[in-house]
C-alpha cells in the first residue's frame, strides 16, 4: 500500500491585533534588503542635505558645504555669453541706426537677440506675431499706420521712453478730448460728426448727417486728424481715411471714442533694457515690414 499523504499546514503569521470590520492586519515584516535600502535612503536625504543647499531660511537657503548653486551656474553661464557677445554688442551700441541692415553680421545678430526681446516683454500686447489686438488698442506693428512714425528711429524713440506714461519724462505724450464726457459736443453733434468719420474712411454713412458732420469735424478734429483725416504722427493723431482702427471702426466704437476719447499707455523700456536689447528689438520690428 502507498503511504498516505502527509500535508503540512503552512505556519501560522501572527496579527497585529488590528480588526476592522472583521478584517484581522497580519503582522508581516518588511523583507530585510528593503528596510536597509530604506535606512540608507534616510542617510543619503541627511547628507544631501547638509553638502547641498536645502533648508530654507528668512532669505535665501542654507548654502551647503559643497557650496553649490544652480542661480550662480545660470549667472555664470549667462555671463559667459554675454562676455562672448560683447564685441558686436558693443557694434550695435555704436552703429547708425540707418545703415545697420548693410552689415549682414550685425543685422543678423540684431534680428535675433532683438527676437528675443520681442518674446519676452512684447508679446503680450502686441502678440507673438507682432500683428496686435484688434479692438483692443494694441497695435499691430506689422502695417504702416504708425501714430507716432515707423522709421527706425521713431521706433527706437518710441520703445525707449513708451508713451503717455509718467516714469519716462521724454514719453510721447498727446490726448484726445472726450468731446461727450466733457459736454464739448452735443449728441445730435457727434451722430452727425461720426458719419463724417464713416464717409472719410469709406465706409457705409448717412449722407446727410455726413454732411453737417462735416463743419463739426472741422471746428474740433482737423487740427490733429488733419482737414483730410490722414493724421499727424508728431501728435500721435490716427489716420482716419484708411480702414485700420486701433479701437475699433464700426459705427458704435467711434461713437465711444468720440464720447469718451482713448488714452492707451506704453512704458519705457530704458530702465529694463540695455542699449543694445533696445536697438536690437527696434530693428527687429522694422524689419517685421510695417516699418516705414
Amino acid at each position: 500500500m502507498c503511504a498516505k499523504k502527509v500535508t503540512q499546514k503552512p505556519a501560522e503569521v501572527k496579527t497585529t491585533g488590528h480588526v476592522w470590520d472583521g478584517i484581522e492586519e497580519y503582522d508581516n515584516p518588511m523583507p530585510r534588503w528593503w528596510v536597509w535600502v530604506f535606512y540608507a535612503t534616510i542617510v543619503w536625504g541627511i547628507g544631501y542635505t547638509i553638502a547641498y543647499p536645502a533648508w530654507p531660511l528668512i532669505s535665501g537657503a542654507t548654502p551647503g558645504l559643497l557650496g553649490a548653486s544652480t542661480r550662480a551656474d545660470v549667472v555664470a553661464e549667462i555671463k559667459r555669453f554675454d562676455d562672448a557677445n560683447g564685441p558686436i554688442k558693443a557694434r550695435l551700441v555704436q552703429a547708425d541706426m540707418t545703415t545697420v541692415s548693410q552689415d549682414a553680421e550685425l543685422m543678423s545678430f540684431a534680428q535675433n537677440a532683438g527676437a528675443a526681446v520681442f518674446r519676452t516683454n512684447c508679446t503680450t500686447c502686441h502678440g507673438s506675431g507682432a500683428n496686435g489686438i484688434a479692438g483692443k488698442g494694441y497695435p499691430s506693428l506689422l502695417d504702416d499706420d504708425w501714430l507716432w512714425g515707423g522709421d527706425i528711429e521713431n521706433i527706437q524713440t518710441t520703445i525707449t521712453h513708451g508713451i503717455r506714461n509718467t516714469t519716462h519724462p521724454e514719453a510721447r505724450w498727446s490726448q484726445m478730448p472726450a468731446f461727450g464726457a466733457d459736454g464739448i459736443l452735443e449728441r445730435p453733434q457727434i451722430a452727425e460728426v461720426v458719419e463724417y468719420v464713416l464717409k472719410m474712411s469709406g465706409q457705409d454713412h448717412d449722407a446727410t448727417l455726413a454732411s453737417v458732420g462735416e463743419a463739426v469735424y472741422l471746428d474740433n478734429c482737423a487740427a490733429c486728424h488733419m482737414e483730410d483725416g490722414s493724421g499727424d504722427i508728431n501728435q500721435g493723431a490716427p489716420n482716419l481715411a484708411d480702414a485700420i482702427w486701433l479701437y475699433g471702426g464700426s459705427r458704435e466704437a467711434i461713437t465711444y471714442t468720440v464720447v469718451n476719447a482713448r488714452f492707451g499707455v506704453m512704458p519705457g523700456w530704458n530702465d529694463k533694457l540695455t542699449e543694445d536689447e533696445i536697438r536690437a528689438v527696434s530693428l527687429y520690428v522694422h524689419s517685421r515690414g510695417g516699418g516705414q
